[in-house]
C-alpha cells in the first residue's frame, strides 16, 4: 500500500533525517498560517469593517457629515453617476477584501459599490435622492496592517530553527555515517581507523563492531597458520617418502606410489593456497587492465591457451593484486584443466569491475553451481576427467577472494565459448 512512499523516501541517513526534521516544522507552519489567518483575516477584518460601516452609516445619517468626515478622517465628496463602478473591485490576491466586500455590503444596504483598486485606500461609492457620493477610507482602518510581517516571522524562524536542529543532528549522524565506512572497507578487504563517539548507543554499535572486526581478523589469522603449519610439517615426511620410492629398482612399482606422493603434494599446495587466502598484503591501486595483460603474458610464457577477449575501461581499483591473481589463475586453471582454452575479459565502471573467464568445456549444471563453489566440492561427473582429479579448492579459494574484496563470483554459461563462465564482479 506505501510502496510509492518508499520510493520517493530518501536512500541517504542525512536525507531522511532532514526530512523528519523538516516534516514538522512546515507541519507546524501550516498549522499557525491557517489559524493565524482565521483570526487575523477574517475575525480582525469583521471588526474593524463593522466599526467603519457604523461612522460611515453615521455620516450617511447627519445633515451636514462635513464635521464628522473631518473627525474621522474620512473624504467625502460628490460623484457623477457615470463613474460609479458597476460593480465591486478588487485585486486578485486580495484575500482580506473577500471578507471586506462581504461584512460591508451586509452593514450597508445603500452601498452602491467598493473600488479596492487601490491598496492604501478604499473608495465607498452611494447613491442618495438621484445623487452619487463618494467616501475615501484608509484602507489600514478596515483591516491588519503589514499581516503578512507574521508569516515572514515565522518563515524566518522556522528556517533558522531548521538550520540549527540540522547542524546539530549532523554531528550527531557523523559516528554513525563513520562506523558504516568502516564496515563497509572492511566488507571488501580494507581496514581504516576507527574510533567509536557518539552517542551511547552508537559507541556501543561501534565497539561491537571492533570487536567483531579483530575477532574475524583473529580466526583469519588462525586458520592460515594452522592449515600452513600442517601442510608445512607433512611436506617434510613427504620429500623423504618421495626419495626412498627413487631409490627403488623395480619400476612398476615405483611409478604408481610416486604418482599418489605427487597427487598428495598437489593437494598440499592447494591447502597452502586455501589457508593463504587473502592474507597476503593490503589493498592497494591498482590498474585492472594492467593486471589482466599481465597475467595472459604469464600464461603464454607457460604455454597456457589463455587468451584476452576485450578489455573495456579505464582506471584504477583499491584492491589486493596478489591475491586476485591467484583467484583469476584459479579460474584459468579450471578452465583449461575442463577445456581446450579460457578467454578473459575486463570491463571497467564508475560502479564495479567486472572480470570474466569463459571457456570451452562441458560447465556446470545450474542446479550444482552453488554446490561448486563449496570448499573440496568436487563434480567430475558432469565435468572432464580427462586431465586427472581435481582438488575442489579452486573454485573455493576464488570465491573467499572476491568477497573479500566485498565483491561475488558468478557462476553462468559463456554463450560464445558454450562452456562455463565465472564473472568477478567488484564494487568500487
Amino acid at each position: 500500500m506505501f510502496r510509492w512512499l518508499k520510493r520517493t523516501m530518501p536512500r541517504g541517513l542525512y536525507g531522511r533525517a532532514f526530512l523528519i526534521l523538516l516534516l514538522p516544522v512546515i507541519s507546524l507552519l501550516l498549522v499557525v498560517s491557517v489559524v493565524s489567518a482565521q483570526r487575523l483575516f477574517e475575525g480582525v477584518t469583521r471588526q474593524m469593517t463593522t466599526s467603519v460601516s457604523r461612522e460611515v452609516r453615521l455620516m450617511l445619517d447627519a445633515p451636514d457629515p462635513a464635521p464628522i468626515a473631518e473627525a474621522l478622517a474620512i473624504t467625502i465628496g460628490p460623484v457623477a453617476l457615470d463613474q460609479i463602478p458597476r460593480e465591486n473591485v478588487r485585486r486578485w490576491y486580495d484575500i482580506t477584501g473577500i471578507i471586506l466586500l462581504d461584512e460591508i455590503e451586509t452593514l450597508l444596504p445603500r452601498l452602491r459599490a467598493v473600488d479596492l483598486g487601490n491598496t492604501q485606500i478604499v473608495h465607498l461609492y452611494f447613491v442618495q435622492d438621484g445623487q452619487g457620493t463618494r467616501m475615501t477610507v484608509d484602507r489600514r482602518r478596515f483591516s491588519a496592517s503589514n499581516p503578512h510581517q507574521l508569516f515572514v516571522n515565522m518563515l524566518f524562524f522556522g528556517v533558522l530553527m531548521t538550520v540549527i536542529a540540522y547542524l546539530y543532528l549532523r554531528n550527531q549522524l557523523r559516528p554513525i555515517t563513520r562506523l558504516a565506512r568502516a564496515a563497509e572497507a572492511f566488507g571488501r578487504g580494507r581496514n581504516v581507523p576507527y574510533r567509536p563517539s557518539g552517542a551511547n548507543e552508537v559507541r556501543a554499535a561501534g565497539s561491537a563492531f571492533l570487536d567483531m572486526r579483530a575477532r574475524i581478523e583473529r580466526q583469519i589469522e588462525q586458520r592460515t597458520l594452522m592449515l600452513s603449519g600442517v601442510s608445512h610439517d607433512l611436506r617434510t615426511p613427504l620429500t623423504r617418502l618421495k626419495l626412498s620410492l627413487e631409490m627403488l629398482e623395480d619400476e612398476d612399482e615405483r611409478e604408481p606410489m610416486l604418482r599418489d606422493v605427487r597427487d598428495m603434494e598437489r593437494l598440499l599446495d592447494a591447502f597452502l593456497d586455501f589457508a593463504r587466502g587473502t592474507a597476503e598484503g593490503e589493498a592497494e591501486e591498482v590498474d585492472p587492465a594492467q593486471l589482466i595483460r599481465r597475467i595472459a603474458e604469464d600464461c603464454e610464457r607457460a604455454s597456457i591457451p589463455a587468451t584476452i577477449h576485450e578489455i573495456s575501461g579505464e582506471g584504477t581499483v583499491p584492491l589486493r593484486p596478489v591475491a586476485l591473481r591467484r583467484a583469476i589463475e584459479n579460474l584459468i586453471g579450471n578452465a583449461v584443466r575442463y577445456g581446450t582454452r579460457a578467454e578473459l575479459s575486463m570491463v571497467l565502471s564508475e560502479r564495479a569491475l567486472r572480470i570474466t573467464i569463459e571457456d570451452d568445456g562441458p560447465g556446470i549444471p545450474e542446479d550444482r553451481r552453488e554446490e561448486a563453489l563449496r570448499p573440496f566440492a568436487r563434480l567430475e561427473p558432469s565435468r572432464n576427467q580427462d586431465k586427472g582429479p581435481g582438488v575442489g579448492l579452486g573454485l573455493s579459494i576464488a570465491t573467499d577472494i572476491v568477497r573479500a574484496h566485498g565483491g561475488a563470483l558468478r557462476l553462468g554459461t559463456s554463450e560464445r565459448l558454450g562452456g562455463l563462465r565465472a564473472d568477478l564482479v567488484i564494487g568500487r
